[in-house]
């Protein structure tokens, strides 16, 4: 008899005498050292522990494998072909001859780096291109793009929010929105996924004690693909005097008969929100991040954000191939139609074998929830085993019983490839020990 990690009772029993033995180990060996030992972190003990688990399953590590070329509806790892599932891809744009082209006029004009903070003197004519393309995008009166998705969310809302002030997120939220809601100070408050009504009772009760209130959702969330109802947040907002934020990392390009974003998709005035927020690193085929929204804000975040102000600019480079691949993206709606299409079709494909695809809404993100890590660990081996790359998502990254494996699709992927990989993933599931109740830690 197994348990949800497809254990039989004796292997899950000898598993937990492993690591308690070596969790014993550890605080024996960390009571002797000194205080300059990372080795007495308790959360790196835990990393430890669950890379002695992954060793004792013998379940290979499926992050950090090196590709050896462009990472689109296909990629080369270690010398084989595979189709591929871990790009944020998603239309196709890196590699695309104009955007390489643009990339290269701007390495031949400005270098590869800014060299400085844009404050300094790193601020080159691509950087203001880029700001004035998004925001006109979304209608704002002007945006500011710095180096970091993550950085964007972690600096604007840290700089923006205080002590007095409440910051209430969807429960699924990203962890830079966290993150930047922990710097700030202000009393953090999770709402119910996708639930304007539950976000609307904590903020009656809390609004009233705090100074200023901030709301963040996803336009199109990571880990299930699904969207939240962007007009009942905007009510929300607007009831309790509270600003409203929108990560948009990965709607731009995927949402909307244009790839707009969410207020496309759901035929909203962008000027709802009070802060757009955005990656370049994913259909703009670049790196960084993006806030658009009043010029008053941009204004003040320009000169006073540490996180723009301390770091060096954007490369040039990269603000000139996202400003290139905005502009495809808007010339080429087809890109937009077919990545859904695609998307849909694997989701429905899965669904018709019987395999649960989440709440995916059918636009780039397919999870395929499996109820434990170790099968989700383990269904990714088999299917990389197969030759398709699609990555795990486990405990803590998500609740244990919420573990998944993620598909994120291209407009690149051809319809007999997503045939392929469905009827690839369905016989991997028939052959991986369903999920059960999961795995007890260790004492």
């Amino acid at each position: 008899m197994t348990g949800g990690t497809g254990l039989t009772a004796a292997a899950r029993f000898a598993l937990l005498q492993r690591l308690s033995k070596r969790r014993a180990r550890q605080e024996e060996s960390g009571a002797e050292e000194d205080a300059r030992s990372f080795g007495a972190l308790p959360a790196l003990r835990d990393f430890e522990l669950m890379k002695t688990a992954m060793e004792a399953l013998d379940l290979p590590n499926p992050f950090f494998r090196p590709h050896e070329g462009l990472a689109a509806d296909t990629t080369r790892i270690g010398g084989a072909d595979y189709l591929n599932f871990s790009s944020y891809n998603y239309l196709g744009l890196n590699g695309d001859p104009r955007v390489k082209a643009a990339a290269h006029a701007a390495i031949d004009r400005y270098g590869v780096s800014a060299s400085a903070s844009r404050v300094v003197s790193g601020e080159r004519p691509p950087h203001a291109a880029l700001e004035a393309a998004l925001a006109a995008h979304y209608g704002t009166e002007a945006a500011l793009c710095l180096v970091s998705g993550h950085a964007t969310n972690v600096t604007v809302i840290g700089h923006l929010m205080g002590p007095r002030d409440v910051v209430l997120h969807d429960a699924t939220i990203h962890n830079s929105c966290l993150e930047g809601a922990r710097l700030s100070g202000a009393k953090r408050v999770a709402f119910a996924h996708n639930d304007p009504q539950a976000a609307e009772r904590e903020l009656a009760a809390l609004r009233r004690g705090a100074a200023r209130a901030l709301i963040v959702i996803e336009g199109h969330y990571s880990m299930d693909g699904d969207v939240p109802d962007l007009a009942r947040f905007v009510e929300v907002a607007r009831r309790h005097d509270a600003w409203l934020m929108v990560d948009e990392a990965h709607s731009l390009g995927v949402l909307g008969p244009a790839g707009r974003g969410l207020f496309e998709l759901q035929g909203v005035d962008p000027s709802g929100v009070d802060i757009w927020m955005g990656t370049l690193s994913k259909t703009l085929s670049s790196c960084g991040g993006y806030i658009a929204a009043r010029r008053q804000l941009i204004d003040w975040l320009r000169h006073t954000a540490p996180g723009f102000v301390y770091s060096v600019g954007l490369a040039p480079v990269l603000a000139a191939s996202a400003l290139e691949s905005l502009r495809v993206m808007a010339e080429e709606p087809w890109r937009v139609a077919r990545l859904n299409a695609n998307a849909t079709r694997l989701r429905d494909a899965l669904r018709a074998r019987g395999l649960d695809a989440g709440a995916s809404a059918g636009h780039a993100i397919v999870p395929l929830m499996t109820g434990s890590s170790i099968r989700a660990g383990r269904l990714s081996a088999a299917l990389f085993e197969r030759g398709v790359n699609a990555q795990p998502i486990t405990f803590p990254a998500v609740p244990e019983r919420a573990a998944r494996l993620r598909f994120f699709v291209s407009s690149e992927h051809t319809e007999a490839q997503i045939d392929r990989t469905a009827a690839i993933v369905a016989e991997a599931c028939a052959g991986t020990p369903p999920a059960e109740p999961p795995l007890e830690s260790p004492g």
